[in-house]
């Protein structure tokens, strides 16, 4: 197997508390949890099969998912996930380690439902910013819970690691008012009625 491993270890706990102007009657928490994990496949050109990464995956999905439900304190609304890839990387390295495996495993994790996880991947050097979409957990089509929360680690991905993230949500954007499908009118399979 691959050498995965973790050097470190991160949360974010971002709560917003009012919005043009208007104090929120819960506040909005998003919660970033992000690992560091060495790339065994940078610098080594192309690389047919990033089965190794995939798999491995699962156990990362399951730990982000448990750092951010206890970082967050409150029932998960909203998720997303994304990676960089370090310098000496591929994106297609930050996708092996966010694929279904992952997703899955992250979902059961925080007890979302078999709605998409919006996703987002690049290739950076140290300290890149990423911007990590949400949407509603049980139902993409959710508009109220579209949102982003950047998320940076100032000393990483370095050349031959990549920055895998996830991020869960209390609640939908603050005074979204856009209409569309709400979640308390969520029927079936990803919001479909």
């Amino acid at each position: 197997m691959a050498p995965f491993r973790i050097r470190k270890l991160l949360t974010l706990v971002d709560e917003t508390l009012s919005e043009e102007g208007r104090e929120a009657l819960q506040p909005l928490r998003r919660v970033a949890a992000l690992a560091v994990v060495s790339n065994p496949y940078a610098g080594q050109g192309y690389v047919a099969d990033l089965g190794e990464a995939v798999r491995w995956s699962a156990e990362l999905g399951t730990l982000l998912g448990q750092r951010a439900v206890a970082a967050l304190a409150a029932p998960v609304e909203g998720y997303g996930k994304g990676a960089i890839a370090g310098l000496a990387g591929a994106q297609e390295h930050a996708n092996a380690f966010l694929t279904s495996s992952f997703g899955d495993a992250f979902r059961a994790t925080v007890g979302g439902g078999k709605a998409w996880i919006p996703s987002t991947t690049k290739v950076g050097p140290a300290g890149v910013a990423l911007d990590i979409p949400t949407a509603y957990k049980d139902a993409l089509w959710v508009r109220s819970h579209y949102d982003t929360l950047t998320v940076q680690v100032p000393d990483a991905p370095r050349p031959d690691e990549v920055v895998v993230a996830v991020v869960v949500t209390s609640g939908g954007r603050l005074n979204a008012r856009l209409g569309g499908l709400r979640k308390e009118e969520v029927r079936g399979e990803d919001g479909l009625r």
